[in-house]
């Protein structure tokens, strides 16, 4: 039986990108033109930081050393899910099922509906193969879409723990004129998706960094997450971390129940702040607005430290507007916007 998950990470990009996207993108890109101008009226931010010891709970820390993931209040662990079935002991070495040069097939395993547009699909891998995708990296799906003459193209990053066996797991929000995600929630179980990679990004590497500090708009808080995720799981890593999450609404905040957990169990290592663009009820402890340069002075660990990185990753406009968007050959480009104004370097800033 697999352990219950509902309310994971989607990865796509909007359909207003869909006829040009950086294929090594890791970032999530939310809806059309009115959204768009929508992350650009996001502002300060709401922390979640209450007490509690490094390590926290005994059993969670031990969870997360072996992959485990907190999701939508339901624990997603190796020792459960590592294999389908359990055929697979984890003293036998895993084989990868990514292959960096050519496109695999995989065949979807199950479709679980989490709202009206979103839902996880469950691909199948061997009983003792994992997928084989590094921390901050991505994949690239390929599959023929109607009439068109060229196959679409997309990356995407899955949810489900690194070294999981037996399968690998996708979160997608279907748009309505989104090619790629529009083809995969029509997928039923026995339909194969191609899937080629890994496709690395930023090399993270333990003790490198002092201080890393991430914005993320919507799904673009697929590489953000994997990096918490890896770093919570590696006692021996003191990195600090602080996350600026950016969405939409209140109800827009993707696994805010994990990230709530994660601060509360390393509140010396991990900050997490939320900003809305429209708060839904008198309730909301945040604000609301603009992710201002004052926020980001606020927030991100400051140019004239030594050991740290700046990361963004979200829609287009977000980027242009806090770190400046890639070169046209998908390369970092320069530093733009307000990290430029702050003094930021580029070895200082990491666009995923």
């Amino acid at each position: 039986m697999f352990a219950a998950i509902r309310n994971t990470l989607p990865r796509q990009v909007s359909p207003t990108q869909e006829a040009s996207v950086d294929p090594s993108s890791s970032g999530g890109v939310l809806g059309g033109p009115e959204q768009r101008k929508t992350y650009l009226t996001l502002t300060r931010a709401y922390s979640t930081a209450p007490a509690g010891a490094k390590n926290g709970n005994g059993i969670l820390w031990a969870s997360l050393a072996t992959g485990a993931v907190l999701v939508g209040g339901y624990y997603y662990t190796r020792s459960r899910e590592a294999t389908e079935g359990g055929a697979a002991s984890s003293s036998v070495p895993a084989t990868k099922a990514l292959d960096p040069a050519n496109f695999v097939a995989f065949k979807l395993k199950e479709t679980i509906p989490i709202n009206h547009d979103t839902s996880r699909f469950r691909f199948a891998l061997e009983p003792n193969q994992e997928l084989g995708l590094d921390i901050t990296s991505c994949f690239v799906v390929k599959a023929k879409v109607g009439n068109d003459e060229k196959p679409t193209i997309r990356p995407y990053t899955p949810v489900s723990p690194q070294h999981a066996r037996g399968y690998f797991d996708l979160v997608i929000k279907k748009y309505p004129t989104g090619k790629m995600s529009s083809h995969v929630h029509s997928m039923v179980p026995g339909d194969v998706l191609e899937i080629k990679g890994p496709i690395p990004k930023y090399p993270y590497r333990n003790g490198a960094l002092k201080e890393i500090g991430m914005i993320a708009g919507g799904s673009g808080i697929t590489p953000m997450l994997q990096l918490i995720q890896h770093v919570l799981a590696d006692p021996s890593d003191h990195t600090k971390l602080t996350l600026v999450f950016a969405n939409r609404s209140e109800d827009d905040i993707i696994l805010r129940s994990t990230l709530d957990d994660f601060a509360k169990k390393h509140p010396d290592q991990l900050k997490v702040h939320y900003v809305v663009d429209k708060a839904a009820s008198a309730n909301w402890q945040g604000d609301v607005g603009y992710v201002t340069k004052e926020l980001v002075q606020k927030y991100m660990p400051s140019a004239g430290k030594d050991g740290i990185l700046v990361s963004v990753c979200g829609p287009v406009p977000m980027m242009k507007s806090i770190s400046g968007v890639k070169a046209p050959d998908y390369s970092q480009g320069e530093v733009g916007g307000i990290f430029k104004e702050l003094g930021y370097t580029s070895e200082q800033v990491f666009k995923f």
